[in-house]
């Protein structure tokens, strides 16, 4: 196979030839198989922001051509501290972006785009029609919550495989709900009718994995809980994490072979020197009192403790 060396030469390809061509070097790493799974396997991305934006451009590039991009938000210049665009997007919504950054990759790519958001509307009908799904719908306002249940219980409903991920300071932990197998939304930590009782933060703690967050965010939020102006910090290197570990994910989900229903990479951790990452050991059980102390004995109760129990918390 000829090398390709210019956008008139790549542009005239057939859409075959094109495919060829751009997953060339994949070879040795994917398999034939895995790769003709790939390119047939319809992506429902839910959340164009931080860790859906930085699992788009992976996807594309290892060969995923059938997408579905779903975002109902416009940039804003804070956004472009993590989130893949530059200052020409401030204002453009989130979905159409990405897509035409698909379409810069591969131009044969087929991409639909809803700037209408994920709601229970049209949850169902979006992931019927999809065979693995990204969930980056954002969590830190009651509707998002609301949306990102939607979204799970068709998964589950329509027995969908999910990827979501949680970027915690420098913390990325990607989780697979595999709905195939899967009985209970999130595995029964939450119902969409637990919202109607449940704060946006109690909702958040029964569904993130507290274990794996890191000690600095715990005292970020233990300060700042209660502050009605207060915005989550993100950085990009947790949250372009996601798009690592999301389309490997993704292709081995694609190529039918397993993955552990959890995957963690702390960047600030395994940069650390052992002092730190020995004083962070230590001061990790206090920060945890800290964050349970600024949430509410009440909240950290109904938060915590098992979902058939709720009605006597």
């Amino acid at each position: 196979m000829r090398d390709v060396t210019t956008e008139a030469e790549a542009r005239a390809l057939s859409a075959d030839d094109f495919y060829r061509h751009l997953v060339a070097r994949n070879r040795g790493l994917v398999s034939v198989e895995a790769q003709r799974a790939v390119r047939r396997t319809r992506v429902l991305v839910a959340g164009c922001g931080s860790i859906g934006g930085a699992a788009i451009e992976p996807l594309a590039r290892i060969g995923f051509e059938n997408l579905h991009l779903v975002d109902s938000g416009t940039y804003e210049l804070n956004n472009l501290n993590r989130q893949r665009a530059w200052v020409r997007d401030i204002g453009e919504n989130k979905a159409a972006v990405a897509a035409r950054v698909i379409g810069e990759i591969n131009p044969h790519a087929r991409v639909s785009v809803t700037v209408d958001g994920i709601t229970a509307d049209n949850a169902d009908a979006f992931v019927a029609d999809a065979d693995l799904i990204i969930d980056g719908v954002d969590v830190t306002t009651m509707s998002g919550l609301r949306a990102k249940l939607s979204l799970h219980e068709a998964a589950l409903a329509h027995r969908r495989p999910l990827v979501t991920g949680w970027d915690l300071a420098g913390m990325l932990c990607a989780e697979h709900i595999d709905y195939r197998r899967e009985r209970r939304v999130f595995g029964g930590a939450i119902t969409s009718d637990d919202l109607d009782r449940l704060s946006v933060w109690e909702s958040i703690v029964r569904i993130a994995p507290m274990r794996a967050m890191p000690s600095e965010m715990l005292a970020e939020l233990a300060d700042n809980l209660h502050d009605p102006d207060y915005g989550v910090p993100q950085l990009p290197e947790a949250a372009w994490q996601f798009g690592s570990l999301a389309c490997h994910m993704a292709v081995r989900i694609a190529a039918g072979r397993p993955i552990p229903p959890r995957v963690g990479v702390d960047v600030h951790a395994i940069t650390r020197p052992l002092r730190e990452r020995v004083r962070d050991t230590v001061v990790r059980p206090v920060r945890y009192l800290r964050f349970a102390r600024a949430l509410g004995l009440a909240s950290t109760v109904r938060a915590t403790v098992p979902r058939p129990l709720l009605q006597f918390s």
